[in-house]
């Protein structure tokens, strides 16, 4: 009588295979499980929004015993332009006035118009003996979310006065 070989599967792959099965219908996730140095779970999300859910929802890790399995989140880049996500981290910030996106003969130009109004906040460096210092939110947002210019995003303030 031949004996018949039992695979058995760790707790990882088997915690794995139910979160695959899981978002199965779901076109923005796909699971992946890679086990080449450690075992490491993926999920690649196309919708930022999704991804950032996810990302909060879900563990950072997963302990079996003495194993401890990362699940890492990845949003795809493919579906989320810069200015997707830009309108995704200022949406209902009262600062922001309006974002208008006009068509031109090259490529679209957006503006994010921000309010008209000094900000003002406290810095401990020599640029103020007080300690204070004053600028506008379209020069924070440039220096908080870096250079847009080079991808037709502009941060501008209000002009209607």
């Amino acid at each position: 009588m031949a004996k018949e070989k039992v695979n058995l599967s760790s707790p990882w792959v088997i915690y794995y295979r139910k979160l695959e099965s899981f978002f199965e219908y779901d076109p923005d996730v796909e699971v992946k499980l890679e086990e080449e140095y450690q075992p490491v779970i993926r999920l690649y999300v196309d919708n930022a929004r999704k991804a950032d859910a996810l990302q909060e929802l879900l563990p950072n890790e997963k302990k079996f015993g003495n194993v401890k399995v990362p699940i890492i989140v990845i949003p795809g880049n493919n579906m989320s332009s810069k200015l997707d996500l830009l309108k995704v981290a200022l949406e209902g910030n009262d600062a922001v006035v309006d974002i208008e996106t006009v068509p031109t003969v090259f490529d679209d130009i957006t503006y994010i118009i921000f309010e008209k109004e000094v900000v003002q906040y406290f810095a401990d460096d020599l640029g103020d003996l007080h300690g204070i210092n004053s600028t506008l939110y379209q020069d924070l947002a440039k220096e908080i979310f870096g250079e847009c210019e080079c991808s037709n995003i502009h941060f501008c303030t209000d002009s209607d006065w």
